[in-house]
C-alpha cells in the first residue's frame, strides 16, 4: 500500500450526516474517495490508501471515525 498525502483521519465527523462527512473528507484530501456504508453492510477487506469508509447509522449519521484504509 502506498502512502497517501494529506489528512488521513476525521474524528470530528462522528455524529455528522454521512453525505456532509463524505464531502468534507474529499475536500480535505482530494486523493481519496469517501464511500458511505450503512451500518451492518459488508465491505471488501482490502486496505487502500485512496479510500475512506464512512460508516453511518440508520439515521445517516457517522458512527465511527473515518480513516484511510
Amino acid at each position: 500500500m502506498s502512502e497517501s498525502k494529506g489528512k488521513s483521519s476525521w474524528p470530528e465527523l462522528v455524529g455528522v450526516q454521512g453525505t456532509e462527512a463524505e464531502a468534507t473528507i474529499e475536500r480535505e484530501n482530494p486523493l481519496v474517495d469517501a464511500i458511505i456504508v450503512p451500518e451492518g453492510h459488508s465491505v471488501t477487506a482490502d486496505v487502500r490508501s485512496d479510500r475512506v469508509w464512512v460508516w453511518v447509522d440508520a439515521n445517516g449519521n457517522v458512527k465511527k471515525v473515518p480513516t484511510i484504509g
